[in-house]
C-alpha cells in the first residue's frame, strides 16, 4: 500500500511478482505505472479536505480520507475473495483502517518519518524560527502515524536516525531496513561527459562536471545554498559544467510567494553562467545514471531529514561525495573516507571544496572507491529484500516479531 505506487516497495512488489505462487496486490491512488504481475487497485478519494479544517488537523483529514479510501478498496477486494498473508504499507493514511478490514492479517508499517519541533528539520535553519503554534501544529501532525504504530504488528524504518526520531515506547516494533540500492545498475561507468540528445545536453567536451540531485529544488534539500556555491565555482572554474537534476518545485517546507520557485529566484539574484548551468527538469532513470556516472564531483546536502535514495546511488555509482554534516548523512559518510563532509549553511565552504576537489580529483580515488564499498556492504538491494523478505514470511508464518 502506497499512495504514489510504488513508491518504496518498487523492487520488493517486483521480487514477489516474480514467484508464480504468490498474489500480490498493489491498493494506491496513483493510476498510472504498472508492474508485471501485480494487481493494481486504485482508489479515488470520495471528498478533499476543506480550508474550514483547523490547520492543525488537515494533516490528520487527510491521512483519513486516504485510509477510508483505501480500506473500501481492500473491502472489495475482501469481497472478492483475495484475503491477504501479509500487508505491507506506507503510513500516509493508507493503513489505518486495515486492521478493521483484515483483522486477522499481520500489518507491517513502512514508517519514514515522524516529526519533532526540536532537533532535527523543523528548527534547523535559521531562516525560519521556530514559534508555539509552529510546535503545537507538528505535534498534531503526528496523530496518523501515532494511530498507525499502535495498530500495527511490526513496522520497517530505513535509517537508525530516522528511527530514532520516534517515540522509544515504539522503536521495539520497528526493524531498520533500507530499501536497498541496485548496485548492479548503478556502477561506475562512463569515463567521458555525457551526450543527452533528449535534453540538449553535450558534455562530450567537459572534463569537470558537478552534479546535483533532488527530488524538488528547495531548502529542504539545500538548493539555495548550492546555487550559491554553484556561482562561484563557475566564476573560478571556466572549463566546469554544472548539471542539475529534479523538478523546479517544492516537496517538503515552505514554497515562496506569489508561485515564485527557488530556481528562479536563484537566477535573479545570482546571474551564474547559463551556458554551463544545465536544468535538467525530471528525467529516466538511464539518463540520470549517466549523468552521476560523468560526475566529478556530487553535491548533496539535506535538512536533518529523511535521507534521499540519490545520495545511495551516487555512492554506488563511485562518485565523489561533498554531503553536509547533518543527518542521517553522518549515519553513511565519514569525512575523507567515503566522502567530504560540508556544512550546510556555508555556500562559501561547499564552493572551495567543489574546486579543491576538482583540482584533486586523482587524489581522491579513494574516496570514490570506498563510497561504492560502503554501499555494497550495508545498502545492497538484494541484501536488504532478503531482510524484508525473512521479516514478512515471519510474520505471515506467526513465527517472527510479529
Amino acid at each position: 500500500m502506497h499512495r504514489n505506487f510504488p513508491g518504496q516497495f518498487l523492487h520488493l512488489a517486483r521480487f514477489l511478482a516474480r514467484d508464480p505462487g504468490n498474489r500480490v496486490a498493489f491498493i494506491t491512488e496513483r493510476k498510472d505505472r504498472f508492474l508485471p504481475g501485480v494487481l493494481k487497485v486504485v482508489y479515488e478519494l470520495k471528498k478533499r479536505g476543506t480550508s474550514a479544517t483547523h490547520r492543525y488537523l488537515r494533516f490528520f483529514e487527510e491521512a483519513v480520507l486516504h485510509g477510508q479510501a483505501a480500506a473500501r478498496a481492500a473491502m472489495d477486494l475482501k469481497k472478492k475473495g483475495f484475503v491477504p498473508d501479509v500487508i505491507v504499507g506506507h503510513t500516509w493514511g493508507q493503513t489505518l483502517f486495515m486492521k478493521d478490514v483484515f483483522p486477522d492479517v499481520p500489518l507491517v508499517g513502512y514508517f519514514e518519518w515522524f516529526y519533532r519541533a526540536r532537533g532535527s528539520d523543523v528548527d534547523f535553519d535559521r531562516a525560519y524560527p521556530l514559534t508555539i503554534d509552529r510546535e503545537a501544529l507538528v505535534r498534531i501532525r503526528n496523530s496518523h502515524i501515532l494511530v498507525d504504530l499502535y495498530t500495527c504488528d511490526q513496522g520497517i524504518c530505513p535509517t537508525n536516525w530516522q528511527l530514532d526520531q520516534f517515540p522509544q515506547e515504539f522503536r521495539r516494533k520497528i526493524s531498520v531496513i533500507h530499501d536497498g540500492i541496485d548496485t548492479g545498475y548503478f556502477r561506475p561507468g562512463l569515463v567521458s561527459g555525457p551526450v543527452l540528445p533528449e535534453l540538449n545536453l553535450d558534455l562530450s567536451g567537459a572534463n569537470e562536471i558537478v552534479t546535483y540531485v533532488s527530488r524538488g529544488l528547495e531548502p529542504y534539500r539545500g538548493f539555495p545554498q548550492f546555487m550559491e556555491a554553484a556561482s562561484l565555482v563557475l566564476e573560478k572554474r571556466p572549463g566546469c559544467h554544472i548539471v542539475i537534476v529534479g523538478e523546479d518545485r517544492v516537496f517538503y517546507g515552505r514554497g515562496l510567494p506569489e508561485g515564485k520557485t527557488y530556481r528562479q529566484l536563484a537566477l535573479e539574484t545570482l546571474s551564474p553562467d547559463t551556458t554551463r548551468l544545465h536544468f535538467t527538469g525530471r528525467i529516466p532513470y538511464d539518463q540520470y545514471r549517466r549523468i552521476l556516472q560523468a560526475s566529478s564531483v556530487h553535491v548533496y546536502l539535506t535538512y536533518p531529514f529523511v535521507l534521499s535514495w540519490s545520495m545511495l546511488e551516487a555512492m554506488s555509482t563511485g562518485c565523489l561525495v561533498l554531503a553536509s554534516g547533518t543527518p542521517p548523512v553522518t549515519e553513511v559518510i565519514s569525512d575523507g573516507v567515503n566522502g567530504i563532509l560540508i556544512d550546510f549553511f556555508s555556500p562559501r565552504m561547499i564552493a572551495d571544496k567543489v574546486i579543491e576537489a576538482l583540482k584533486n580529483q586523482g587524489d581522491l580515488a579513494g574516496i570514490r572507491q570506498r563510497a561504492r564499498e560502503t554501499i555494497l556492504e550495508g545498502y545492497d538491494l538484494k541484501a536488504s529484500l532478503s531482510r524484508q523478505m525473512r521479516l514478512l514470511t515471519q510474520c505471515a508464518g506467526g513465527a517472527g516479531p510479529c
